[in-house]
């Protein structure tokens, strides 16, 4: 895969002390239409193909374990235990091989088949020759074997028929469409538009196309698909309505134009491709992914997304309701505390940035004085803030106020693990954190957490200057960069570890 250095990339934004440029774009009336088109919810590719294939696995083996339970007798169940889920996954890996395993195979009944058959055959064919080599066969029932292969080739035939059904049936109700813009005009994207529609794959649904050039070399609308402005203006398009999949039909000799481009749309949570499909130079296959048939590279993916997301979404809401019930008796007793400590509500609540900039109600134990509550955190919290009760002070400082964020967790509006959310007019020297850094929403491609790597790496608290905030979306971004499952946990268990050793920027 041919992809851009988003380290780099983002270092560069980082070092870049100025305003986007998308927030002072005005969007045109199409594209203004488009944002308020309702948007049908859609289903992740990788999470159907996986789902697909473990079904099947499963399926094989208990086909091979009833056939083998009804018929074979007095002969050792570990044998055959050993070579029902060897063939199983064998078998599974030899269909990946042949390209068995995608969305746009699955819709194409004859040519899948075919490959299917051949590979069952061909894993059966191993599994005999495995026999003879190691004189097996005195433990084998020819017929259980026989058996499994033949009432498996036609559940393998009924089963991709199956699924071929169900594939074109979500196809037609939008679930498996990726909403996409093109970036690049005239007679590249024109081509590049005439292959996507020629695609057997059927699931890309083209919005419009976004380019800087204004001359006769980009016209108003291209292959049927309409401008709808400048690149700058594609990132706050972005913000308003769902974006899958950007594809750049730019030439790959226009490095300069590619990097300049790139550089104002990484801060997005999309997935970002580089179009081959005129490019005269060849790379070897594995270079190369595809959009239905037609060829690219790589560029950017989004983070934490298919079965990553699946992941996160099952540790979230466990995790939450494990944090919930240990932790009831402390929310309790400070539901409690702030309660008679001042007049005013027990929770406060708060608008903060959450994924791609989209704003979510983030709940808090109400830690100052209900007069002088900010809820736009136009002014930060200081050491001694008189707006701080004596009961917030603590509660702040240990991080108890945060506790009902768990809820937020439960509606899905945070995760637990994450970019700490900012306020919308938090500031960082009089500045706005967007003013202080270009690529600062970048932090937004993923959802935002209760706790992050930022925070039990000594940085929560007061963001009062740009060297603070700075270091802050340095580590969010390493967060979104180099997440894993074992992140997620190892920030949970260090989270109250931190909080006893590195809080005194906590006030």
């Amino acid at each position: 895969m041919l992809k851009v250095d988003q380290k780099k990339i983002a270092a560069d934004s980082i070092k870049n002390k100025s305003r986007p440029s998308d927030e002072n774009e005005r969007l045109c009336d199409l594209a203004e239409q488009i944002i308020d088109r309702p948007i049908k919810e859609t289903l992740s590719s990788a999470v159907i193909v996986g789902i697909i294939q473990i079904i099947e696995i499963i399926i094989l083996a208990l086909i091979g374990t009833v056939i083998f339970l009804f018929y074979v007798v007095d002969s050792d169940p570990r044998f055959y235990t050993i070579a029902i889920i060897s063939v199983s996954v064998f078998a599974n890996i030899i269909f990946n091989i042949a390209q068995t395993h995608r969305i746009g195979a699955y819709r194409s009944f004859f040519k899948q088949t075919a490959k299917v058959m051949a590979a069952w055959s061909a894993v059966f064919i191993v599994f005999l020759v495995l026999i003879f080599f190691f004189k097996a066969n005195e433990y084998v029932s020819r017929v259980w074997m026989l058996s499994w292969f033949s009432v498996g080739a036609l559940f393998l035939i009924l089963y991709r028929l199956l699924i071929q059904a169900i594939i074109r049936h979500w196809t037609k109700q939008g679930k498996l469409i990726r909403r996409t813009v093109i970036v690049g005009g005239g007679s590249a994207a024109e081509s590049l538009i005439s292959s996507i529609n020629n695609s057997s794959a059927n699931d890309i649904e083209l919005l419009g196309i976004f380019d800087d050039r204004i001359d006769k070399r980009s016209p108003d609308e291209v292959g049927g698909v309409p401008k709808l402005g400048k690149v700058s203006a594609l990132v706050k398009f972005a913000r308003r309505t769902r974006i899958d999949l950007i594809i750049v039909s730019l030439p790959l000799s226009a490095e300069d134009r590619v990097l300049h481009m790139f550089k104002q749309l990484w801060v997005l949570p999309v997935d970002i491709r580089l179009s081959a499909h005129m490019s005269k130079l060849k790379f070897k296959a594995s270079a190369y992914s595809y959009i239905g048939d037609v060829a690219v590279f790589d560029m950017a993916d989004r983070p934490i997304s298919d079965w990553s997301l699946v992941f996160k979404w099952v540790f979230d809401k466990i995790t939450a309701l494990i944090a919930l019930i240990l932790l009831s008796p402390v929310m309790i007793i400070a539901a409690i505390a702030v309660k008679l400590d001042s007049k005013g509500p027990i929770i406060f609540k708060q608008k903060r940035y959450g994924f791609n900039n989209n704003f979510v109600e983030v709940y808090k134990f109400r830690s100052m004085y209900t007069e002088m509550s900010d809820k736009d955190a136009s002014k930060l919290a200081t050491r001694d803030d008189p707006r701080i009760t004596r009961v917030g002070r603590f509660i702040r400082k240990t991080s108890i106020d945060e506790l009902p964020q768990l809820f937020n967790v439960l509606k899905n509006e945070l995760s637990m693990v994450g970019p700490r959310p900012h306020a919308m007019s938090a500031k960082a020297e009089d500045k706005l954190y967007d003013d202080v850094v270009k690529g600062y929403f970048a932090r937004h491609r993923v959802k935002p957490g209760i706790t992050g790597w930022a925070q039990i790496n000594g940085w929560r608290g007061e963001t009062d200057t740009v060297e603070k905030i700075l270091k802050r979306l340095d580590h969010d971004l390493y967060y979104i960069e180099n997440w894993s499952p074992l992140l997620d946990i190892y920030i949970l268990i260090m989270t109250p570890i931190s909080l006893i050793s590195k809080n005194e920027n906590a006030f």
